[in-house]
């Protein structure tokens, strides 16, 4: 007999209705995967253009919105796959990034690449392991 459950879909309240059909999250079990993350208000609209460190900062709070309605908190995150339009992007996004990752760095990875909306500069999808 296994104690898994079915995947659920995690949505915070006050999310906008997605671009793609797609949910912020899912949760499986103890893991919680959090779809790409981009600097979208509720309506889809880029917030902070040409701001990489408040675009970023805006990125990972929805994420942090995410995995805390599913039961957890940033310091589950594992893993990080960062996207970013140009590499002159790279130190902002890091300092703040290692504002939300203060002990233990989660694994990541980070590669140049074009975005959905042309004044995003960055998207992160997350997973995280909920301690039980």
């Amino acid at each position: 007999m296994t104690s898994e459950t079915a995947p659920r879909a995690i949505i915070p309240a006050g999310s906008g209705v997605p671009l793609a059909p797609f949910s912020p999250g899912m949760q499986a079990d103890n893991i919680i995967y959090v779809s790409g993350t981009l600097p979208f208000d509720k309506d889809n609209t880029v917030v902070h253009v040409g701001d990489a460190a408040a675009q970023t900062r805006h990125v990972l709070e929805i994420i942090k919105s995410v995995i805390e309605t599913a039961g957890g908190t940033m310091a589950d995150v594992t893993f990080n796959q960062i996207f970013l339009t140009d590499w002159a992007n790279y130190g902002a996004i890091n300092k703040v990034y290692a504002e939300y990752f203060p002990g233990e760095k989660p694994a990541r990875y980070c590669v140049q690449v074009g975005l959905v909306k042309p004044d995003a500069l960055v998207e992160i999808a997350t997973f995280a392991h909920k301690r039980a």
